[in-house]
């Protein structure tokens, strides 16, 4: 019997997406965007529509979007992404459209874009990453920011007789016949975001269908939004924010749901 010790073959635990470039972020420690920039090139490519994919970049953290994602990007005004989204799918009905936006973004000054084009069942894909703050512009009050949290512009904390309450736009979405897909993800831990990827690709699946309009929400941290450390987040995240939102599937109708839309 040989006493040569064996060895160990080894496994490959994680590999860079081919859609993910090589390029280092810019985001805080703790933030959730880079995450999904990963799972949103991981389903992509498995899917193979990274050659196809026309994406459209927000307005706020992730506004840089297009140097961390090897595909086609346009830049949007300020929650024009699913306007501009539409334009594209309609004359180059042969893509595959994808918005990435944040609440700040898709939520406020972007609720009539998004709303019309989910309530038309536009065959495109919305990524939303709530993380219920303003980031880029200091922390301040957003739609989905929570009551009671405090923020640069609510320094005492959210109230609902001033400022009403947190919008909860993903729900608003799911009732509209348009919507054929609607799902809400979380970054909280390994399992939920193995969730979310299955969510997102869903998502793309339905688009692919030609069944609608499609979202998933993807709640994330903003540890220096929210002045906390990135392990701090991730609890606030899991007890306050998950509360508030509720992760899961909200609505997938299926290849039955074909829009009575005529082609584009």
């Amino acid at each position: 019997m040989s006493t040569t010790p064996a060895t160990a073959v080894p496994r490959v635990v994680y590999r860079r997406p081919e859609l993910l470039t090589e390029r280092s972020t810019h985001y805080c420690p703790g933030c959730g965007h880079g995450v999904v920039h990963r799972l949103v090139a991981e389903v992509l490519g498995e899917l193979g529509l990274g050659p196809r994919t026309i994406a459209v970049a927000p307005v706020g953290c992730a506004v840089f979007a297009y140097d961390y994602l090897a595909l086609d990007f346009v830049e949007a005004p300020h929650g024009r992404a699913p306007a501009v989204a539409t334009g594209i799918r309609r004359v180059r009905p042969d893509a595959f459209v994808l918005t990435y936006q944040g609440d700040g973004d898709l939520a406020a000054i972007g609720t009539a874009e998004i709303v019309h084009a989910a309530a038309r069942g536009e065959r495109i894909t919305a990524v939303f990453v709530n993380n219920g703050i303003y980031g880029m512009t200091g922390g301040q009050m957003a739609p989905t920011t929570l009551l009671g949290q405090r923020t640069t512009s609510s320094p005492a904390g959210r109230e609902a007789a001033s400022a009403g309450y947190p919008l909860h736009i993903t729900e608003m979405l799911a009732l509209l016949p348009g919507v054929a897909y609607a799902a809400r993800g979380s970054l909280v831990d390994p399992a939920w975001i193995g969730r979310t990827k299955a969510f997102l690709k869903r998502a793309c699946e339905a688009q692919l269908e030609g069944t609608g309009f499609a979202i998933v929400e993807v709640l994330a941290s903003c540890p220096v939004g929210w002045a906390m450390t990135p392990r701090d987040s991730l609890a606030f995240l899991r007890e306050r924010m998950m509360a508030e939102f509720p992760p899961g599937l909200l609505i997938d109708r299926g290849r039955s749901a074909v829009s009575d839309r005529p082609e584009d």
